[in-house]
């Protein structure tokens, strides 16, 4: 296949990108002996396209709230090998009856694997050996789906991801054992940055359950970079996690793609806490008829983190449905970001999308920018969008005070029930636990929150 010429860069690189150009060289002996030939030009040319575009800048529409420089100031070194984690290390990141996979910096940790009764036919390996097993599909699939003609970060990811995950689901196959990821990063005496590259198929009418739990080990700056393709097949249901609880010595920059055949189910639930520089991208495509989108998301951050939620789900068919809702809480001097499009081609009737983003603000310092937004080319569909950004209700806590309990367990109490409307829409009861004893720790009074719910 031949490979189109990159258009030219927008914007000046806003930094010096050697360091990443400088990683590409050095891992070159490595990224080549595995994959394609179709995969090596791309490499090629995505780190050419990332050499041209440079670090995004706050002159470009998509980042005009995300300001990047910290990142690219940073003397990055791209990670070459994956230190060594204890059992003990990732126990509090483990969920009983789930199969498990860890990576560290971006690379398998082959002693923490534990494949639980999978059925037959399905695979849960790492990149490296799905290249070695199951070439074909691996082709077909990878780097397919997240373009980075015009996304710096993508490019980086698809020149130097080293390892990853490779899950396969086939034809008619229930997984019944959820799926528990965990990446880890591992920060070692100078900063790194490493690019772990996820890729999900699932078959016509298959089921499974994925977490993805994004973790530190250790103490120390680190740039993580992922991108996850999924591929939802015809009648198929995905339910997907996404828990970002790293340090706030991290910077994360993530693109999560999926494309949905008819009849799909794909449902994503995204919950950050961690990172200090944090971008969540996330892309679904509705190219077949009745497929339904679940996109919902809550992020807490405080001091001086930055978290950016950007949305966009392409309509493509008719009789689509797609719901979106985002939570913000904000405390501190932090920042939430939410750009969301909901895109529906001419030929997409009968669409029904919806997309909200509400933000609690729990100090005078805490900045949200909001834009929803709508691009309807079709005539007969049903589209709403709406965001509010606001803080507690005065007479709630006026109400609650005069019910005997205190100003600062009155404000946990409401901020506990804005993120509740998130925390309920979880499914899985261990990742419901996880995020309830979150809220407990981090509220003030959490004890008496955790009595009176």
């Amino acid at each position: 296949m031949a490979l189109a010429t990159p258009k030219k860069a927008a914007t000046t690189p806003a930094a010096n990108t050697d360091a990443y150009t400088r990683g590409f060289a050095r891992l070159a002996g490595e990224l080549a002996s595995g994959g394609s030939p179709r995969l090596q030009a791309l490499r090629q040319a995505a780190i050419e396209r990332f050499a041209e575009l440079g670090f995004p800048t706050t002159r470009q529409e998509a980042w005009r709230f995300t300001n990047v420089a910290p990142i690219a100031r940073t003397p990055l070194t791209v990670a070459t090998d994956a230190p060594s984690v204890t059992a003990a290390d990732i126990e509090r990141y483990h969920y009983a009856d789930c199969t498990q996979m860890v990576l560290v910096n971006g690379r398998l940790a082959p002693e923490h694997t534990r494949l639980l009764g999978l059925p037959e036919g399905v695979v849960v390996s790492s990149l490296a050996e799905a290249w070695q097993s199951h070439p074909q599909l691996v082709e077909e699939h990878l780097c397919r789906y997240a373009k980075f003609d015009d996304h710096a970060f993508v490019a980086l990811n698809t020149a130097l991801h080293a390892d990853g995950v490779f899950i396969y689901v086939p034809k008619g196959v229930v997984v019944e054992t959820p799926i528990n990821l965990i990446l880890v990063g591992a920060p070692q005496d100078e900063p790194l940055a490493f690019f772990p590259r996820l890729l999900f198929v699932t078959e016509e009418s298959s089921q499974v359950t994925i977490f993805e739990q994004h973790v530190t080990v250790g103490e120390g700056t680190y740039f993580t970079c992922p991108v996850l393709e999924i591929v939802a097949g015809a009648n198929t249901t995905i339910d997907h996690y996404k828990l970002q609880r790293e340090t706030l010595a991290a910077f994360h920059m993530s693109t999560l793609q999926v494309k949905q055949h008819r009849d799909s189910n794909f449902s994503s639930h995204c919950l950050s806490w961690g990172g200090l520089i944090v971008r969540n991208d996330v892309n679904t495509t509705l190219d077949g008829e009745n497929c339904t989108a679940i996109l919902n998301g809550l992020y807490m951050v405080e001091g001086k983190q930055l978290v950016d939620n950007h949305m966009r789900v392409e309509h493509n068919m008719p009789n689509c449905y797609s719901h979106e809702l985002y939570k913000g809480i904000l405390e501190g001097k932090s920042r939430g970001v939410f750009t969301g499009l909901i895109y529906v081609k001419k030929d997409a009737q009968k669409t029904d999308a919806v997309q909200a983003n509400r933000n609690l603000l729990l100090s005078n310092e805490a900045l949200c920018n909001s834009q929803p937004q709508l691009e309807i080319l079709a005539d007969d569909v049903r589209c709403t969008h709406g965001s509010t950004v606001g803080q507690l209700d005065k007479l709630a806590i006026f109400y609650l005070r005069s019910r005997g309990i205190g100003e600062e367990a009155a404000r946990s109490l409401l901020t506990y029930a804005f993120a509740a409307d998130i925390v309920t829409r979880v499914k899985l009861p261990q990742v419901r636990r996880d995020l309830e004893e979150f809220l407990f720790r981090r509220l003030p009074k959490g004890e008496i929150v955790r009595q009176a719910v």
